[in-house]
């Protein structure tokens, strides 16, 4: 879908990630790491994802994120043609309840 992101400095980042054991944890890197509106961007488009998943309209998305249409369509572009990523993450969270 979109350019390779993966280099020596991604790599690294993603290694780091891989190396936080808790929710704790992963609030003080990535606190340190994002601005809190990057972290909740973010968020945000993972809550997207699980009600394009549930099979919602973007108008009830963009109403209780916050996100843009054109946001809520790039995460569905995504979801459709993306590397699996939302759908494993969720799928997974969805295993822990």
């Amino acid at each position: 879908m979109e350019e390779n992101i993966r280099n020596e400095q991604t790599e690294q980042l993603f290694r780091a990630i891989l190396t936080l054991s808790n929710v704790d944890d992963c609030a003080r890197f990535f606190e340190d790491l994002c601005t809190v509106s990057e972290i909740q961007e973010m968020a945000k488009r993972l809550t997207a994802a699980k009600m394009l998943i549930s099979n919602r309209i973007y108008s009830e998305i963009s109403e209780e994120t916050g996100l843009s249409t054109a946001t809520i369509s790039r995460v569905n572009r995504c979801l459709k043609f993306g590397n699996n990523g939302y759908r494993e993450v969720l799928t997974r969270l969805e295993r822990r309840r």
